[in-house]
């Protein structure tokens, strides 16, 4: 979803940073829903305090998105979407380890 999202903006004429920020929140709300109710099922925290605390850890993921995804746009010649591909393994597993330890209390 993140991808099809920057790879429809780039296309547009939308940088490829901005892109990848615009199509990373578009990815993770749809991420809060789906894992909320197939991953995380019978979690305790209410939906809306939840998804606070998702966007706190996703706000850590587009930290480090954004920042290796600018530098490795800027120091190599890897293609836009590779390079986010590569980023989404690093900083996809950092935000579902801070999702399942403090969101969702379940590792």
């Amino acid at each position: 979803m993140g991808l099809a999202v920057l790879w429809g903006l780039v296309e547009v004429g939308v940088q490829e940073v901005p892109a990848a920020g615009i199509g990373f929140i578009t990815a993770n709300t749809l991420h809060y829903l789906l894992g909320r109710s197939w991953i995380f099922r019978g979690t305790e925290r209410g939906k809306t305090s939840g998804y606070a605390y998702f966007l706190i850890n996703a706000g850590i993921g587009l930290a480090i998105t954004m920042v290796l995804y600018a530098a490795i746009l800027e120091f190599t010649s890897i293609h836009y979407l590779v390079a986010r591909i590569i980023v989404s393994l690093f900083a996809g597993a950092i935000v579902f380890v801070l999702n399942a330890v403090l969101n969702f209390k379940r590792v």
